[in-house]
């Protein structure tokens, strides 16, 4: 299984990756999204990860 990650001191909080796909990321009160699953059975989290406009996302 990838392991998805979100660098913290890049976020922007934009939430693009929490629109794409709620049930792996969240945009905490922190206004920092945050990885709270590691799959998403309906999207390609590679994919998500490509969208984020800072590059913060990485699947491995």
């Amino acid at each position: 299984m990838a392991k998805v990650t979100v660098d913290t001191s890049t976020c922007v909080g934009c939430g693009l990756c929490e629109q794409s796909c709620p049930e792996v990321f969240k945009v905490e009160g922190d206004g920092i999204a945050h990885v709270i699953a590691q799959a998403c059975a309906t999207h390609n989290l590679s994919e998500v990860a490509e969208q984020c406009p800072v590059n913060a996302i990485k699947v491995s």
